[in-house]
């Protein structure tokens, strides 16, 4: 699995509750810590961005992904619409979260959201 991380570094921690939650080892991380800047349309800066990683065409819509998306609501809708342009689908994504009653913060694996199955799922509502 490819790890696909467009935000703060994951943890070793974080790395075995991906692997334990998913079943799968990620083989891969890329790293991707984006710098968004106000003045400047959101959709270029996301493209960029996702460009930066360096995926085929082919590797886009044949890699198995996991993303851990930015922690800016609008860029990770953006970065959602411009993975799902490039796979074909929506990958699945890690929701972080912090431990609770622990000082310094910290942050754990909460779920991996298969917004595929999400989407899917919602389609029956419609």
């Amino acid at each position: 699995m490819l790890l696909l991380n467009f935000s703060h570094p994951i943890t070793d921690a974080q790395r075995a509750q991906i692997e334990a939650l998913t079943g799968r080892a990620i083989e891969r991380v890329i790293q991707r810590m984006p710098q968004f800047h106000d003045s400047q349309p959101l959709g270029g800066q996301v493209r960029a961005l996702v460009d930066g990683v360096g995926l085929t065409s082919q590797e886009w819509q044949s890699a198995a992904l996991l993303i851990n998306p930015p922690g800016l609501v609008p860029a990770a809708l953006a970065l959602l619409a411009e993975l799902h342009g490039r796979t074909g689908y929506f990958p699945a994504t890690v929701r972080i979260r912090p431990v609770a009653d622990v000082i310094p913060r910290q942050f754990e694996v909460a779920e991996i959201l298969d917004l595929q199955a999400i989407r899917d799922s919602a389609r029956r509502f419609r």
